[in-house]
């Protein structure tokens, strides 16, 4: 088979119409802390030469990055002041916007927008209120923070994820429950009850599936991913894969479809994926990737039309990428310009 009739295939099987093309943005430990480069799926040819860096670069350890859902902005935490920002992004990193009026105490660890690119939410800490959520528009950039909830996430968050309809938010965080929703609608709602059964040890990933009906959670302690029925608040936790990932839970995301849900965690092979069906729960963990990444698993996202998987770790390359369908393929070829450091972020370009 040809290589676009096998990709336009890959691209059905994970939910999308159409092969991606498009650009891919790594968050890693090491100057420049942010590298983005061309990605093309269509013909197996995978990373392009890397962008030229951003003219103002992050200060420290690039934590996370993600773009605006129409691709013309891109949000960036890291370790030192200012903790977050953001570039005009078309193929390349425009002139960084101006830091917001309020800035975040301590470390920021990950950022997202809403669906509607209205707002836009960073989580981390040391001291509270770990969680700064801003109003956004692009080619302005950020507005004047919102309110902080009335109840507080407990202790360092680590990761946050909108609802796919913008109307709850959802923080992963160190200490007890480990992860706390609010309602959202251009503030923060009364926090919803801890679902009756915890995830156990930090929340370091958060993902709500693409219709919304359920919310996984990747965790410090074993099980390390749990995952809940979400319809405004938590349901009955779904029974635990029968394989378990073996080590700490990281990042987690679902195919475009819903049919998948990956998690990244410490300790080979750093990468776990299951057949997912909603009401009834996890299916038995596809093979491991002949080729496995290297170093713990910090991060994985799916492109756009859900042919593609990439994995964040801790070990040079740093960032591996896969074709997706219902399983691992050969793994891409690394790119020729790689990431300096630990890969703690990875982002595709909306389609």
């Amino acid at each position: 088979m040809d290589p676009n009739s096998l990709k336009a295939l890959q691209g059905a099987a994970g939910g999308g119409s159409e092969p991606y093309t498009g650009d891919i943005v790594v968050a890693h430990a090491w100057s420049p802390y942010l590298t983005a480069y061309p990605w093309d799926s269509v013909n197996g040819s995978g990373f392009g030469t890397k962008y030229a860096d951003p003219a103002t670069l992050l200060s420290n350890h690039g934590y996370y990055a993600a773009f605006s859902p129409d691709g013309t902005d891109l949000a960036i935490t890291q370790a030192d002041s200012p903790r977050i920002g953001a570039y005009p992004w078309s193929s390349g990193f425009g002139t960084k916007y101006a830091d917001p009026s309020t800035l975040p105490t301590g470390n920021c660890y990950s950022i997202t927008f809403s669906p509607d690119g209205a707002d836009v939410a960073a989580v981390g800490g040391t001291t509270g209120p770990f969680v700064w959520v801003y109003p956004w528009t692009s080619g302005t950039g950020f507005g004047t923070k919102y309110a902080d909830p009335s109840t507080l996430p407990t202790d360092d968050a680590q990761t946050v994820a909108f609802s796919p309809d913008g109307a709850d938010l959802a923080v992963g965080h160190i200490d007890s429950p480990y992860v706390s929703v609010y309602p959202w609608s251009s503030g923060f709602g009364t926090k919803y009850s801890d679902p009756s059964t915890l995830p156990t040890g930090t929340g370091r990933g958060v993902a709500f599936s693409p219709d919304g009906a359920d919310i996984a959670v990747g965790h410090a302690g074993t099980p390390y991913i749990s995952v809940y029925p979400w319809s405004s608040g938590f349901g009955t936790k779904y029974a635990d894969p029968s394989t378990l990932p073996p080590d700490k839970g990281s990042g987690v995301a679902w195919t475009p479809d819903g049919a998948d849900l990956a998690v990244a965690h410490h300790t080979t092979p750093y990468i776990a994926v299951y057949p997912w069906t909603s009401g009834t729960g996890f299916g038995t963990k596809y093979a491991d990737p002949s080729t496995l990444p290297i170093g713990n698993g910090k991060a994985v996202k799916f492109t756009p039309d859900g042919a593609d998987i990439a994995v964040g770790s801790g070990t040079s390359p740093y960032v591996s990428v896969y074709p997706w369908s219902s399983g691992f393929g050969t793994k891409y070829a690394n790119p020729a310009t790689l990431p300096t450091g630990t890969a703690y972020g990875v982002a595709f370009s909306p389609a």
